[in-house]
């Protein structure tokens, strides 16, 4: 059986921060702006599907899916039904 998980490096790649500093969805959120705003994800990359990143990160789906939610109304990512979220072209 193929494994479905991405890279697990992301729990480690993403600085979420203390749960002190808020929900876990806006910490994701904030995480993958800067992540995407200092290069570290490029443009045009793809972000791993939500269920496979809420599972990396040991989260709900929720969590994944306001994150990215929040980042395509702001212009970060790129959302196409069928297709992966991308980091949008000329989104730094």
């Amino acid at each position: 059986m193929a494994d479905d998980r991405t890279d697990s490096a992301w729990g480690t790649f993403l600085e979420l921060g203390d749960p002190a500093d808020g929900p876990l969805h806006v910490r994701l959120a904030r995480a993958l702006r800067t992540a995407v705003t200092g290069g570290r994800i490029a443009s045009g990359s793809a972000l791993p599907p939500s269920r496979i990143l809420a599972a990396d990160l040991g989260c709900s789906r929720w969590v994944v899916t306001e994150a990215y939610a929040q980042l395509v109304a702001e212009g970060y990512l790129e959302a196409r039904s069928g297709s992966a979220t991308r980091v949008r072209a000329g989104a730094v």
